[in-house]
């Protein structure tokens, strides 16, 4: 899919910007060139290109860190899963937007907006022109495809953009240059057509497909139920996750399944019955290297593999959750940030350190890189050496980015920073632990306990867990039986029934978060489960105030952060969206609140 990319992007009508006047005024494309992409071939390569841009990198103009699908910046660094790092100052928005300081004239919101939005015109565009294809060359079925498929994506940029700003315009095929419509206000809801998208492609699309990235039917309904669990609609969403679990397959027909947790994360096994619907990455195909995984690009240990960039660093409260009962195994659900888990901040790599021996769940050491443990086949962490900025990013470097040292040279290109390393959007874990907060809501405590242990019978499955070496001066040599650290992970037995609804829903959402860490999604996390109830600002003031009484560590980032309820769950619209969406004087975008 990604070889069309440069051709696609020089086609697609509107793609730079969706209501960007200048990128318009250009011209649309006159009837020749419509006329030339109506065919068969013209109007895959359109949908192709409308799937090319969905790791976020294509269009002109934007940093690659800002846009990436995985929103490293925009749901991991501004929720209580990670600080920025690197030196202090060398990436400057980000000091605003860790703290919370944010406002509507800041880049990375105006280009992730252009971003999604030109993958909605991208989308639109096969939706356009497949109007347009009279010669035959696509049949009734194929055409039903393409159309399914052009509609998903579009549901997913819109979706994308809804967990970010809520208030958003929604732009069909019907919105164009040429139908002087271009400026859309946002004072209506746009969940409905996002859902009317799922919808339709849900029941338009077949179950398999022959190329594993495309969407299929099975994939839709994922995102129409998480379409349905940003709103609360937890009756809507409770029939299709059940179905999910008991008869969904991937693009290729495989049944969905939980696999070894690591493997979600190791390109050369990319693709498995985990993975519901993944972002396609590629490197080493006779293709430039922006098909690899660039958004990902910054988040590797400044020390250790590729030697940049330590953007993104797992938090002190992130590795602390990470601490397990340990008579139990059960997770610290309210007691996890009383102590932290034994660092090396401030100790050189070549000083004594005696990792933290306490019991933890074995998911930590596949998420987050920590001194004396070994890393994937890197060898074991040396720590600061590998954080030279350790003072200001923290002690831990991100893991589930980074390929195996084995497999470098096919999943890695040139300075070995864009990788082949897929990013998947919803995997069949999500599906579990949504239906256990439908449960928790609206059914059975039971239900809810049952689909969390799924979840947990794997971490606890103690052949994923991470290994010690058979020799540490050569990580080549494999592994041992061993495990790396005291790793106890215990399933739930009565205690959603016996502690309650608030227990359970606590104990689901806990899950989630030490499932899913660094994986971009806890900040968007915490807004659906807030609804105005303070909880957002609740869970993340108290994080800022445990990270910033670290000895020794500099909170240069987070100096004067604050999420402030109300305004902080929601990213300002770009300014310059808003004032490039003037008629008659008056913008049709309205600001969100307190911005």
């Amino acid at each position: 899919m990604k070889k069309l990319a440069t051709f696609c992007l020089l086609i697609i009508l509107g793609t730079n910007n969706a209501c960007n006047n200048d990128f318009l005024e250009i011209g649309a494309i006159g009837t020749t060139s419509e006329t030339t992409l109506a065919t068969k071939a013209g109007v895959n390569g359109l949908l192709m290109g409308a799937y090319s841009l969905l790791d976020g990198w294509g269009v002109p103009g934007s940093t690659y860190y800002f846009v990436g699908v995985e929103n490293w910046i925009f749901g991991g660094v501004v929720s209580d899963d990670a600080h920025t790092g690197t030196e202090a100052g060398a990436l400057p928005p980000m000091t605003s937007v860790e703290s919370y300081n944010y406002d509507a004239s800041m880049l990375p919101f105006a280009q992730k907006w252009q971003v999604l939005y030109a993958g909605v015109q991208r989308a639109n565009d096969v939706l356009r022109i497949l109007a347009k294809v009279t010669d035959g060359s696509i049949n009734a079925e194929e055409e039903k495809q393409i159309r399914a498929e052009a509609t998903f994506l579009r549901g997913i940029y819109h979706l994308e953009a809804a967990k970010l700003w809520e208030n958003i315009p929604f732009v069909d095929e019907t919105v164009s240059y040429a139908n002087g419509n271009v400026k859309v206000p946002n004072n209506v809801s746009a969940w409905p057509k996002i859902e009317a998208d799922f919808a339709f492609a849900a029941a338009n699309l077949t179950p398999t497909k022959s190329e594993v990235g495309r969407g299929n039917s099975w994939a839709a309904k994922a995102f129409l139920a998480k379409t349905y669990m940003f709103q609360d609609k937890y009756t809507e969403a409770k029939p299709l996750l059940e179905e999910l679990i008991a008869s969904g397959v991937t693009s290729s027909g495989a049944k969905y399944a939980l696999v070894n947790f690591a493997d979600n994360f190791d390109p050369i096994k990319k693709n498995g019955p985990e993975s519901v619907f993944a972002v396609q990455m590629s490197v080493n195909d006779a293709s430039i290297y922006e098909h690899g995984n660039m958004g990902a690009s910054l988040n590797f240990p400044m020390g250790g593999p590729a030697t940049c960039c330590g953007a993104y660093q797992p938090s002190f409260s992130l590795v602390n959750s990470f601490k397990t009962d340990a008579a139990t195994g059960l997770p610290l659900l309210d007691t996890f940030n009383n102590t932290d888990v034994t660092h090396d901040l401030g100790i050189e790599s070549n000083a004594p350190f005696t990792p933290y021996a306490g019991t933890l769940d074995a998911r930590l050491d596949y998420t987050v890189g920590r001194r004396g443990i070994p890393y994937l086949d890197w060898g074991l962490h040396p720590g600061k050496s590998w954080i030279r900025q350790q003072a200001v990013a923290g002690p831990y470097s991100p893991i589930k980015a980074i390929y195996y040292k084995a497999d470098k040279a096919t999943t890695s290109y040139g300075n070995g920073r864009y990788t082949s390393n897929n990013y998947t959007m919803i995997r069949f874990a999500d599906i579990l632990l949504w239906a256990a907060e439908v449960e928790v809501e609206i059914g059975s405590l039971t239900e809810a306990q049952k689909y969390v242990n799924m979840v947990r019978a794997r971490a606890a499955n103690t052949s994923g867990w991470a290994k010690k070496y058979i020799d540490n001066a050569d990580p080549s040599k494999g592994y041992s039986t061993e495990p790396a650290a005291n790793y106890k992970v215990g399933l739930y037995t009565t205690e959603f029934t016996a502690k309650g609804k608030d227990f359970a829903r606590e104990a689901v959402r806990f899950e989630r978060k030490i499932e899913f860490a660094m994986e971009g999604h806890r900040f968007f996390d915490l807004r659906r489960w807030d609804n105005g109830t303070g909880y957002m600002a609740n869970v993340l003031n108290a994080y800022i105030q445990h990270e910033t009484t670290i000895a020794g560590y500099n909170f240069v980032y987070m100096n004067g952060a604050k999420f402030t309820k109300g305004k902080n769950e929601i990213y300002p619209i770009p300014q310059a969206q808003i004032d490039l969406s003037v008629v008659d004087g008056k913008s049709v975008l309205t600001q969100n609140p307190n911005y």
